[in-house]
């Protein structure tokens, strides 16, 4: 398994990658992702649209006479995808992906790829592959997740996630833990795992005291299944965790104000610390 330094380093190559196709795509049809079908045609008229087209002939004759460079394949790998030539990406994708196994981001772009032309199976085997080298890899647990959750495997995605998660917290918590725990939170969700769901959210709450993102997703969850005072409860704990907790946070503040609950104060000295999600209520006092 590569270390965890190069890991980042491929999974900003990846999101660059994503950015430029994303650049490019806007300037041919307003708007791309990779993964979504599109319905609108497109004239071979278009002036931007030629242009581009015109590089992928000039990068393919480079390609085609062994003169194309790393970086001459990564762009015309780019404009397959944004011009929507993706069966000529794929075969483009197969031996860069091939030649680099590490390059988990390579791999995990040909299963969206696959999974875009309706080749479900296809996408799952090269998942499968990332996923035996890096099984806490959470890009690829997601999608692996949505596939089988398309194909009425719930069970068998939330089993996988699951031992995902157990790895990645058992002997050591590793970093991976928090995106795959999020997941997990998120799956059981979908399957109407109610309890289950709070559990996750509130281990990785535990396991990662100063990061608010389980308290926001516990909070977004009880606010989808119309429980506000949860959703508060979860909210102002999730400020405590503010890098300021004694100011108030205008994002938690604003996604109070979205669900029409009063904004979150900062804790006055001698007030009590917010309930933890979970955690019984103190009994009330009675006056004498």
């Amino acid at each position: 398994m590569s270390s965890s330094p190069n890991r980042n380093r491929v999974g900003s190559r990846w999101r660059q990658t994503l950015a430029a196709v994303a650049a490019i795509a806007l300037a041919v049809a307003g708007g791309w992702s990779l993964g979504r079908h599109q319905s609108a045609g497109r004239t071979g008229e278009d002036p931007k649209r030629a242009v581009l087209e015109r590089e992928v002939r000039s990068l393919r004759l480079r390609l085609d006479q062994q003169e194309a460079s790393d970086g001459d394949r990564q762009r015309l790998l780019e404009l397959l995808v944004a011009l929507e030539r993706k069966a000529e990406a794929i075969r483009l994708l197969e031996p860069m992906a091939d030649r680099e196994p590490d390059r988990w981001a390579l791999r995990l772009m040909l299963a969206e790829l696959r999974r875009d032309q309706g080749d479900r199976a296809g996408a799952e085997r090269e998942l499968r592959m990332i996923l035996s080298r890096q099984k806490e890899q959470v890009e690829a647990l997601q999608l692996m997740t949505l596939l089988q959750l398309e194909q009425g495997r719930g069970a068998e995605a939330e089993a996988a996630v699951k031992a995902a998660f157990s790895s990645a917290t058992a002997p050591v918590l590793k970093p991976e833990a928090m995106g795959v725990g999020l997941l997990l939170a998120e799956l059981q969700g979908k399957r109407g795992r109610s309890g289950d769901t709070e559990a996750t959210y509130r281990r990785l709450a535990e396991a990662f005291p100063q990061d608010q993102r389980p308290l926001l997703g516990l909070a977004l969850y009880r606010h989808g299944k119309g429980a506000t005072r949860g959703a508060q409860e979860a909210l102002a704990q999730a400020r405590l965790r503010s890098d300021r907790a004694d100011q108030p946070d205008p994002r938690l503040d604003r996604l109070a104000a979205s669900w029409g609950l009063a904004p979150l104060r900062a804790p006055a000295a001698g007030d009590r610390k917010p309930q933890a999600p979970g955690e019984p209520a103190p009994p009330a006092h009675q006056n004498p």
